[in-house]
């Protein structure tokens, strides 16, 4: 596959294939049913996938699957695409030109906040992070109502964490990195917030540090974002296994 894609498609490729990698080995995948996409570079409806039924710590760069904005497949491979599971990203790529990557998970902990009535609470330093650009989607079934694309997007407006109710956690990066590292904050916040609950009263953060934690965001990662943190997480991926790369 290498040699049929442009240098950028290929790193995208390469990219996408360590973040499904990254998700397993932190816990976050349910088997293949979930999702990780990323837009091919240089086009607006073109986009890359896991193939369905492969797990998600076995994905290669060259096993991720070309896809139109309908699902439908444009390069052969002889693994089908779960065109359900494009209904949500399909919707989000359409209408935010500005990410790359759309990350989508169904972990134990996102699943069990995104069931709480009051959602993520302001009780941890990663929770004020998520809370400064969170937005929420009420449960409607399975995604496989094309109908429900315009509520999504609506409710998601220009936020990059969308919890959605009963079901899981979503996150948004301009880079793949952007998005891995959102989603590791957003699910540490949830884990955190489920443990919290099994003790005493909770002390809240008061509103005005969540109103400035995007500035204090920039400041700690240096404005680089997820790509601080993105090369130290290949490192690791390739200690365990570099075959994502091929």
């Amino acid at each position: 596959m290498k040699d049929r894609v442009s240098p950028e498609e290929w790193q995208t490729r390469v990219d996408l294939a360590a973040c499904y990698r990254l998700v397993a080995d932190f816990g976050w995948s349910d088997l293949i049913f979930t999702h990780i996409t990323a837009r091919v570079p240089g086009t607006e409806d073109q986009f890359l996938i896991n193939p369905y039924g492969m797990m998600f710590d076995e994905i290669t760069a060259s096993s991720l699957v070309k896809i139109d904005t309908h699902g439908n497949k444009l390069e052969d491979s002889p693994f089908p695409v779960n065109p359900a599971g494009f209904i949500i990203h399909s919707a989000i790529h359409a209408v935010r030109h500005d990410a790359q990557c759309v990350l989508h998970v169904h972990s134990v902990n996102g699943v069990a906040v995104s069931a709480q009535k009051g959602g993520v609470l302001p009780i941890s330093q990663q929770s004020i992070f998520v809370l400064s650009s969170l937005a929420y989607h009420g449960y409607e079934g399975v995604a496989l109502n094309e109908e429900e694309k315009p509520r999504l997007v609506a409710d998601l407006g220009d936020k990059n964490y969308l919890m959605l109710r009963n079901h899981g956690l979503l996150t948004l990066g301009k880079t793949i990195a952007d998005a891995f590292v959102n989603m590791y904050i957003f699910e540490a916040a949830c884990m955190i917030q489920v443990r919290a609950q099994a003790g005493g009263e909770l002390v809240q953060i008061p509103s005005q540090i969540i109103s400035g934690a995007q500035e204090q965001v920039k400041t700690v990662t240096k404005s680089q974002g997820g790509m601080l943190a993105w090369p130290g997480l290949l490192r690791r991926l390739d200690r365990i296994d570099p075959s994502y790369r091929t």
